[in-house]
């Protein structure tokens, strides 16, 4: 049934909101929250409702850009550097006819050429791209958007299976060659058991632990981790092969490491047996894989069919279906979080599931539970999608006790005993005895001094013997701690707790926007904080804001707004920041040296596509005094607007009278002594070679290095 364009619109705004999150969660924090397949269905569904309603089609949409691993809201640790040649991700699919459909269009496309494909194992790890100079590794780039990549170099060369030079003498005097970074289950099973021994959290992955452990500042550290990688695609000008595989087993002569799992195909038939084979022989692997990418093997060819906006047009990857297994409900526990939400939690028969043994499973809420019709005792078919956290499908009925019964959701906290509540448009009940309840009191403890808040060195383990001793209550008590408080602690001696005092001591140090965040507000995250604390500059001017300049933040919506005007509101909270602040707390950011004061005062709409990144552009604004807002009204100063700018926002530029500038416009007013895309080399780097996308490759370096794009950043 067709949506009404009203509806459409709206559904299209709450994909992008949704897949942007996503996107940032997978590849910025290494936390996903929704399985890829239930990403890529969203994803289908906006690129599907773009084509039916293009009107309300973007530049700015996801179906556009490839996810990235920058965080431009962060102080860069590594620098950056533009890709000689774009990086893009491979479309997927779950459906064996769309691999059909994808056979069927290389054929329609290449009429009377005979051509094969190469068939590979699709490694679930983090993107790597390697360039070799002259033999030698001279630059390890992450996917980053694209277009520009972190430089993880020195990491990279912690890996142990990575050449630092080639073996032979026939290779190119410059190539790229690219891969995937992953873990093996034996590595990522023995950081696990060290980050629990040590109260950290442990990794929900092996892609997850890879991503982050090659984002990791000590490279020593790194070569601890057991890092693996395997390379599956080459680039560079006039490489002498005619085909991908020949490429590959050049690159594996030179020392390279590259799958020896890979299989030419000539036809559809013989690419299902590939892809039905490794959908069974994958579990006994020592490492994760997640699908198999079909590539059209000759090189000739693949320039042929060429590539969309996001993707090659001569490859596709096939997604297994996530691995399921059968298991009995022992039990279900009610957990108490540190906002107050009751989750249930299923206690299961142990069942090895995607190289990890799962024993628990979540159930969400009381509507999920029903919705399941889940009884303690049942068998059900448990599901990690994507390789997160392992859920519940579904319950097989076959095999149910007729006697078993529906648990009840309770109705009084499981650990204090207060009535529960829940609002009317949640899913979740609430206990509402914030300062009361022990579990929430220690759950906001463990959320203050976790690594992205406080970054205090304390676990769960270490909260619970402090809380059972009345040593700390609220967060201002970690400051009050001495060394005799600690030693009273189980098993602790001199150094564990100075070690312990010396973090807390650190930890006046962080930064107000991690402060925000550690005070655990209701619905603020990591990012929210971020950008509240850096509208409003203290915490008393937001602890002062009303409702409605709080709903003016950008990114902050009702729900949100209420909850930080009611967090300021409650005088055990106020109590607690008084004493924080006594503790030498920071309550207020730091002032930011600026580039400059060319844009004071200016409230600033951008939209389209520019030479840089929208996060950086956005920094460029904040840096010379600007604001960056994400829609125009009459405080609009003007809409800087790139190439395909958004429609929508073009035209309600034009019906407020809104001046509209471009990107040259912008730079010379930010730079009007300087021509921005005339800039000599500055750090000695090389400029791009030349390939298709030259011209725009040097604008976004030569743009990049005047703004600091491709250097340190204070």
């Amino acid at each position: 049934m067709k949506m009404e364009k009203t509806q459409a619109y709206t559904r299209i705004l709450e994909l992008r909101g949704i897949i942007d999150e996503a996107n940032r969660r997978y590849y910025v924090e290494n936390a996903p929250t929704i399985s890829d397949r239930d990403f890529d269905f969203l994803m289908k569904e906006l690129e599907a409702l773009e084509r039916e309603y293009p009107e309300f089609d973007s530049p700015d949409s996801p179906t556009h850009r490839v996810g990235s691993d920058l965080d431009a809201t962060v102080q860069k640790e590594f620098k950056q550097y533009p890709h000689k040649y774009q990086m893009l991700s491979l479309g997927n699919t779950y459906d064996i006819s769309e691999v059909v459909d994808f056979s069927d269009r290389a054929s329609r496309l290449l009429p009377g050429k005979n051509f094969t494909y190469s068939c590979e194992l699709k490694f679930d790890g983090t993107a790597i791209c390697l360039s070799y100079s002259k033999g030698r590794l001279v630059r390890a780039l992450t996917r980053g958007d694209g277009q520009v990549g972190d430089d993880v170099t020195a990491n990279v060369k912690k890996i142990s299976n990575i050449p630092q030079s080639l073996k032979g003498g026939n290779y190119p005097e410059e190539f790229e060659i690219r891969g995937e970074i992953y873990m093996p289950y034996s590595a990522f099973d023995r950081l696990n058991e060290e980050r629990t021994r040590d109260e950290e959290q442990p990794f929900a992955n092996p892609r997850n632990a890879a991503s982050g452990s090659l984002k990791l500042l000590d490279s020593a550290e790194v070569a601890k981790r057991g890092l693996e990688c395997t390379l599956y695609h080459m680039v560079g000008e006039a490489l002498p092969f005619k085909t991908h595989s020949e490429a590959l087993d050049a690159a594996q002569s030179w020392g390279l490491p590259v799958s020896d799992k890979r299989r030419i195909c000539k036809t559809i038939g013989e690419i299902q047996d590939y892809i039905n084979y490794w959908d069974t022989e994958r579990k006994a692997l020592p490492f994760a894989t997640d699908g198999v990418v079909i590539k059209v093997n000759e090189l000739e060819y693949q320039k042929d069919l060429g590539y969309t906006a996001k993707f090659p047009r001569w490859a596709v990857a096939y997604k297994f279906k996530a691995e399921q297994a059968l298991t009995q409900v022992k039990s279900i526990d009610y957990q108490v979080g540190r906002t107050g939400a009751v989750t249930p939690v299923a206690n299961l028969d142990p069942v090895l599931l995607s190289g990890t043994t799962v024993k628990r499973a979540t159930l969400h809420n009381e509507d999920q539970m029903r919705l399941l019709d889940i009884r303690i005792g049942d068998y059900v078919y448990v599901e990690k999608g994507g390789e997160i956290i392992p859920k519940i499908t579904s319950v097989e009925l076959s095999m149910r006790n007729a006697a078993l019964k529906a648990p009840e959701f309770p109705k009084v906290c499981p650990d204090c005993g207060c009535t529960l509540v829940k609002d009317e448009d949640e899913a979740k009940w609430f206990c509402p005895n914030r300062e009361g309840c022990p579990t929430q009191i220690k759950g906001r403890l463990v959320h203050f001094v976790s690594r992205k808040a406080m970054n205090i060195l304390a676990g769960d383990a270490t909260i619970d013997q402090l809380y059972a001793l009345g040593l700390v209550k609220s967060p201002a008590d970690f400051y009050g701690l001495d060394k005799a408080s600690l030693l009273r602690l189980e098993g602790w001696k001199d150094k564990m707790a100075e070690r312990f005092l010396k973090s807390i001591d650190a930890s006046r140090n962080t930064p107000f926007e991690n402060v925000l965040f550690a005070l655990g507000i209701r619905y603020v995250g990591e990012t929210t904080a971020k950008v509240i604390a850096r509208h409003f500059g203290n915490v008393d001017a937001i602890a002062a804001a009303s409702l409605e300049e709080l709903r003016e933040t950008e990114d902050v919506g009702d729900v949100i707004a209420e909850s930080v005007y009611n967090f300021f509101r409650n005088e055990a909270n106020i109590n607690d920041i008084a004493r924080l602040r006594a503790a030498g707390i920071h309550l207020a950011a730091e002032r930011e040296e600026t580039a400059g004061d060319a844009l004071d005062g200016k409230v600033i709409v951008i939209t389209g596509t520019y030479s840089v990144p929208r996060d950086r552009m956005k920094k460029i604004i904040e840096e010379n005094g600007g604001k960056s807002s994400s829609s125009i009204s009459s405080k609009t100063s003007f809409v800087l607007a790139g190439e395909k700018p958004g429609p929508e926002k073009m035209k309600k530029a034009e019906e407020l009278g809104v001046k509209v500038i471009s990107e040259e416009e912008f730079m010379a007013m930010i730079h009007p002594a300087q021509n921005p895309v005339q800039n000599s080399e500055q750090n000695g780097e090389p400029a791009p070679a030349e390939s298709q996308a030259v011209t725009q490759q040097e604008k976004i370096y030569k743009i990049g290095e005047q703004m600091s794009l491709f250097g340190d950043e204070e």
